[in-house]
């Protein structure tokens, strides 16, 4: 009974980061989207996330293939290829559940869910590291807690911002809508990429200070993003309005 209590507790701690973290940027959101479509996407980047897994598998299994001593600790290729199947993982729930749906119906829309299907992400690999650290004691799992609640989580919804900002300029840009949501992925897998490599490569506190400084500073620009493209869409929208009056008049 007791391990089942304590496994219920890590559920619910795993989940807590992402849900806050996703009713922070929800408040963002002028026209808030169905609670059934962002659910949706949300649990789809739970049930996706094996895929980055198996994916990052793979990379070492082949990189051993070659080198017999590889350690993907220390290997930047990996730490790259990591960050960039992490990323693109995460929007596929969008691209599956959203891109074709009647709900996507304004630019914003594209930074919202993505950060719903990277925080579904986050929250099944938060389950995953505290079931992980828990057998090392309760204080070490609420230590990895606490800064996976500031750092990996908030890096997983920062990160697929950025590629839901460059969603939204697909809005815009029709044609080159490939090209956008492939250069936001790029974007989003270098600083995942920063981020992973500052942190664990830095000398424990001092990998820890820099890397906050590096999710701070990326998330401000987020929420200046975020008021770039409403300002933008409300000002096509206006426009729209206003040329259909004009068509209207006599």
């Amino acid at each position: 009974m007791e391990g089942i209590s304590t496994s219920a507790l890590l559920v619910g701690m795993g989940f807590a980061p992402s849900l806050i973290w996703l009713a922070y940027y929800l408040r963002k959101d002028p026209r808030p989207e169905p609670k059934y479509m962002i659910s949706r996407v949300f649990f789809l980047g739970i049930v996706l996330a094996p895929l980055a897994v198996i994916a990052q598998w793979a990379f070492q299994e082949a990189a051993l293939s070659f080198h017999s001593n590889f350690q993907a600790s220390s290997s930047v290729a990996f730490f790259l290829w990591a960050a960039f199947i992490e990323e693109a993982v995460k929007f596929l729930p969008v691209k599956f559940a959203v891109l074709h749906n009647p709900e996507f119906d304004e630019p914003v829309d594209g930074m919202i869910y993505m950060i719903a299907a990277a925080l579904g992400f986050a929250a099944i690999e938060n389950i995953l590291v505290l079931f992980q650290t828990i057998p090392n004691g309760a204080e070490l799992a609420l230590q990895t807690w606490a800064l996976r609640f500031v750092g990996a989580t908030l890096l997983h919804a920062v990160s697929s911002a950025m590629v839901g900002y460059f969603l939204a300029l697909s809005w815009f840009y029709h044609r080159h809508s490939g090209k956008l949501i492939f250069t936001g992925i790029a974007i989003a897998s270098v600083f995942h990429f920063l981020f992973n490599v500052t942190l664990l490569k830095g000398n424990g506190p001092e990998g820890f200070f820099y890397s906050t400084i590096l999710l701070i500073v990326v998330a401000v620009i987020i929420s200046f993003l975020f008021a770039k493209i409403k300002r933008r869409a409300s000002g096509t929208t206006a426009q729209k309005s206003s040329l259909s009056t004009e068509a209207a008049l006599p």
